[in-house]
């Protein structure tokens, strides 16, 4: 397709696409989880140049944002990678919808380790021995430091020298006024969803950002409609696609 300017979303905004996508279209929280990873998944093994008998580590939160990367990691072990996922609390304190995917990735025996204290040793160990790293920790509604074990496993990624591939925004980003918490994901590449964040504009956003790409979670064009956002038809040839920075905005590549 030809170069086209591509629109930011703010957090409301974004909060409101997903809430109309569930309440007036019916695709649910699942389908879009579901082609979140899956579009992580592809991007990873693009930004690896292939998967197949490579070590994949994949850092999940709690929540939605974790989710996705639970799919990826079941879309990398299928694609022939050895994953590994670190969790950045107990199973248990998984929600709804992270949880089922774990539980999935419990089945087809993905190996799932929770961050410890006690544990801090064996799992720091695994990021040596890991190709590519996904961030997959914390999402747009970031509103304060990462703390914990979120945090430390934040710190491992960044310590670790291997290219990190964050979803949506690198965790540590406030995608609400682009404010860089300490630690942040330092990302060789991030795939944001349905639209770019408006806060990974800034400069010091980008650079942690590393390459933008941007991934179709099967947003209705009718929707953006009703929310006043005009944009043209990004996903002909497919997704994810790659966006470049310029005077007048992100932009199709």
């Amino acid at each position: 397709m030809k170069s086209a300017i591509v629109p930011s979303v703010t957090v409301e905004q974004m909060r409101d696409v997903d809430r109309l996508m569930i309440e007036e279209y019916g695709i649910l929280l699942i389908q879009m989880m579901e082609n979140a990873g899956r579009n992580l998944a592809t991007l990873v093994s693009t930004i690896a140049q292939a998967v197949s008998g490579k070590s994949v580590l994949v850092l999940a939160g709690m929540g939605n944002n974790g989710g996705g990367g639970l799919v990826a990691a079941r879309h990398l072990s299928n694609m022939g990678a050895h994953v590994r996922v670190i969790l950045s609390a107990a199973m248990d304190e998984l929600h709804e919808m992270p949880a089922h995917q774990a539980s999935i990735l419990k089945k087809i025996g993905v190996e799932m380790l929770e961050w410890m204290p006690s544990e801090e040793s064996r799992l720091v160990a695994t990021f040596g021995i890991s190709g590519i790293i996904v961030d997959a920790l914390l999402g747009y509604s970031l509103d304060g430091a990462p703390r914990g074990g979120t945090a430390r496993l934040i710190e491992e990624a960044n310590a670790s020298g291997k290219p990190i591939v964050a979803l949506d925004v690198p965790s540590g980003l406030s995608a609400t006024d682009a404010r860089i918490y300490e630690p942040c994901i330092s990302a060789t590449a991030t795939l944001t969803l349905a639209l770019p964040k408006t806060a990974l504009a800034s400069a010091e956003a980008r650079a942690k950002s590393g390459q933008l790409y941007l991934a179709d979670i099967s947003v209705p064009t009718g929707l953006y409609h009703r929310l006043g956002i005009e944009l043209p038809t990004l996903f002909t040839g497919g997704s994810p696609i790659k966006l470049v920075w310029t005077p007048s905005g992100w932009m199709t590549d």
